[in-house]
């Protein structure tokens, strides 16, 4: 075998031996115990009439415990211990408002990456996000109706970073700004996949904003791998 031979093989046993194998971490948070009934909104006429038009038939109140099925939604799941911070964002994070409410109401995206605000409703709102962490910046903006995009970013991890809007006080979403790309927000029914999740032994944990955090240890092997977590109302 010639050199150019040997070095073709080389390579490709070099490149077979730094391949990092992964697996999808798949999963549903269930909901323990009967949450409280939600609250009713007191939207004034116009985010009213903005919010019926949104939401034919619709009730207007709070969004503490979404569920479904027995599964609870808005609970954010995050691997602890993973090397690396996995896949660059490939878009934009994008929240809307309409029918004077945030959506989504609890969402998460990678430090750095852009978070856009839209306003779709027919009323001047502003964007007050308010962090905890330090170096997280402060912004308070004001958006016409279908004024332009504004945008925010965070360099810092922070979980429910709060944006609110202080013309409309029942307006609030949450961002959980995450150093890395092992995460997610679970749906309505509880369902959530965090992918690509390279091979090893971790600690997931689930978190809602109105219940104490729950953890499961997995063993990801490439394929996928099930962590169902049990949220109780407090």
């Amino acid at each position: 075998m010639n050199t150019k031979s040997w070095l073709t093989v080389a390579s490709v046993v070099l490149t077979s031996a730094v391949t990092v194998s992964a697996g999808d971490i798949t999963g549903k948070i269930n909901l323990k115990g009967t949450p409280p009934p939600e609250r009713a909104l007191p939207l004034d006429p116009a985010c009213g009439a903005s919010f019926k038009k949104n939401n034919p038939g619709g009730k207007p109140t709070t969004r503490f415990f979404a569920s479904k099925d027995g599964g609870l939604g808005d609970v954010f799941i995050s691997v602890k211990g993973v090397k690396g911070k996995g896949k660059a964002p490939s878009g934009d994070l994008a929240i809307d408002q309409r029918g004077c409410e945030y959506l989504p109401y609890v969402s998460a995206c990678q430090t750095g990456q852009t978070i856009t605000v839209k306003n779709s409703d027919p009323v001047l709102h502003n964007i007050h996000p308010t962090p905890r962490v330090a170096g997280n910046p402060e912004k308070n903006l004001a958006q016409l109706p279908n004024g332009p995009v504004l945008k925010f970013s965070y360099k810092n991890a922070e979980e429910f970073l709060r944006f609110k809007c202080d013309v409309h006080p029942w307006m609030f979403a949450y961002v959980n700004v995450v150093d890395h790309s092992y995460f997610a927000v679970s749906a309505e029914d509880g369902s959530y996949t965090i992918k690509d999740v390279p091979d090893g032994t971790y600690t997931v944990v689930a978190k809602h904003r109105k219940a104490d955090p729950v953890e499961n240890k997995v063993t990801v092997k490439g394929g996928k791998v099930t962590a169902d977590f049990t949220v109780v109302i407090k």
